[in-house]
């Protein structure tokens, strides 16, 4: 079962998100009509963005989720959608994105001072040499 496809369609019914591809190269993401809230990456990763502010906000009940990964510096999570109860949960992740997403934030706060992309951003970088080759 490709439960990253069924999280994003109950997802995409929400009239808040807009589908459109991600900034690291994920094929879905969803977003509002001013940031990136959610992607997936496979048939069992989405990412969300709750921002640093709201993960500092939720960090004891993500912490106790084995279905989510925190990643340090980062105001992006990782939700592993193994059963149905991880899209549940990716649902109420992602209804947290949305509110910290229309949040003000503190001025000079952390969230507003530096983009805060996925984590697994492609980057662009030079071809390898061959060993022993300049």
């Amino acid at each position: 079962m490709n439960t990253a496809r069924h999280a994003s369609e109950r997802l995409m019914s929400w009239p808040s998100l807009i589908a459109d591809r991600a900034h690291c190269g994920a094929e879905l993401g969803l977003r509002t009509t001013t940031q990136e809230i959610v992607h997936f990456h496979g048939e069992h990763e989405a990412d969300v963005h709750l921002t640093r502010a709201m993960i500092a906000k939720l960090r004891p009940a993500l912490i106790g989720s084995t279905a989510v990964r925190l990643r340090a510096g980062s105001g992006w999570v990782t939700v592993r959608l193994d059963i149905g109860s991880d899209i549940d949960l990716l649902a109420t992740l992602v209804s947290a994105a949305l509110q910290a997403s229309t949040s003000a934030l503190p001025a000079g706060g952390a969230d507003s001072t530096s983009p805060d992309r996925c984590t697994r951003e492609t980057r662009r970088t030079a071809t390898p040499r061959a060993v022993g080759r300049p």
